[in-house]
C-alpha cells in the first residue's frame, strides 16, 4: 500500500545564477522522507514531495542552509 505524499511549494528569493536550484535540491532531497524536488530558477519556486511526518519548517530550514530565503506559498 503506497505512503501518503505531502506536496508542499516554497518560494524563495536570492537566486542569482542555475547553481543555486542544484545546491537546493541537493540540500532538500538529502532530507529523509523527501521523495522528489523540484526548484524553477524563473519562477523561484520550489515544489516538494515528501512523507507528511517532514515538517514545512524543516524544508524552509534547509533552504535557509544552502543560503536561500523561502516561504510556504499557495501557488
Amino acid at each position: 500500500m503506497p505512503a501518503t505524499t505531502t506536496h508542499t511549494l516554497l518560494r524563495s528569493e536570492g537566486f542569482s545564477c542555475p547553481s543555486c536550484v542544484s545546491k537546493i535540491e541537493k540540500r532538500l532531497s538529502n532530507i529523509s522522507g523527501v521523495r522528489d524536488v523540484k526548484v524553477h530558477f524563473t519562477t523561484a519556486r520550489i515544489e516538494i514531495d515528501h512523507d507528511p511526518a517532514v515538517s514545512v519548517e524543516s524544508l524552509v530550514d534547509e533552504v535557509k542552509k544552502a543560503g536561500f530565503t523561502a516561504r510556504p506559498a499557495a501557488f
